[in-house]
């Protein structure tokens, strides 16, 4: 486990921004101008207190550039709703897309922020309408808004999943639309996709990528060139945080994310698949 004094020693991202795009992508800056696979994503994507996240160790192994745009907590929106992604994604040999949650989504009850996804805006007159007794001033994320949600009412709840999965498989397949070119969706968690019927309901206990069940990836691989499903090791599980980079403040979210273990175990799964592809 590696632990860093806060503010010193901490890791590089090299942030960058690509022209075009208003978006702060880890670093380097990458050539467009030569063959190359491009990765959307969330946290796991851009490796947040990771020093090599999987897309760089599948570059090494893969011999083809790899460039990494995945975004901190980021939910569809962002990857949909940015020009640049979309054209990057399109001249790309393979756009490798990692599966996030549902939460971080604007939909019929409540808007997000259109580039900072995770931080809510506000809700609409219909989900004021189910949850009267809520006030929504109060919140500034989504999932805490969820779980106040679902704390008040695990019945009225239900309406709520079902809108952020609705919303989220449209969202996704029009995604998958937009990039003309080979697609590659990847599941990486700690565990297996659960059914609609098993996955909890309480948003601030459920496991990630939330409410995205099997159904939900059912539907959504039809659309794909290939669906890479890996789930963490008991290996890489018992190594925890070891090899990450965070100070002690950070400690609490680095014990949710998957660890460097986990990401060699993904990129010795992508990359074979990713040979036949490229």
């Amino acid at each position: 486990m590696t632990y860093d004094v806060l503010g010193a020693g901490a890791l590089d991202y090299m942030p960058c921004r690509y022209d075009g795009s208003k978006l702060l992508f880890r670093g380097p800056e990458r050539r467009l101008d030569a063959p190359y696979v491009a990765f959307l994503g969330g946290t796991a994507t851009y490796g947040k207190f990771i020093k090599a996240p999987f897309p760089a160790l599948v570059e090494s192994g893969l011999g083809v550039n790899c460039i990494n745009f995945g975004i901190a907590n980021a939910g569809v929106d962002v990857l949909l709703n940015d020009s640049f992604l979309t054209a990057a994604c399109c001249g790309a040999e393979v756009t490798v897309m990692q599966i996030i949650g549902t939460q971080n989504l604007s939909n019929r009850f409540y808007t997000v922020h259109p580039r900072r996804n995770d931080r809510f805006v506000r809700a609409s007159a219909l989900l004021a309408s189910i949850y009267p007794e809520v006030d929504f001033a109060e919140f500034h994320f989504n999932k805490h808004m969820l779980g106040r949600l679902y704390n008040v009412s695990a019945d009225r709840f239900l309406a709520v999943r079902k809108e952020l999965q609705t919303a989220w498989l449209a969202r996704m397949k029009l995604l998958l639309r937009q990039v003309t070119g080979k697609v590659v969706l990847v599941w990486f968690a700690d565990h297996a996709p659960m059914s609609n019927g098993t996955a909890s309901l309480d948003p601030v206990n459920a496991a990630s990528p939330l409410f995205v069940t099997r159904e939900l990836l059912e539907a959504l691989k039809q659309d794909a060139a290939a669906y890479v499903e890996v789930v963490a090791t008991p290996e890489s599980a018992d190594a925890a945080t070891e090899g990450m980079v965070f100070s002690q403040m950070e400690a609490p979210a680095a014990a949710e994310m998957m660890g460097p273990r986990a990401h060699g175990e993904l990129a010795h799964t992508l990359g074979q698949v990713l040979q036949d592809l490229v």
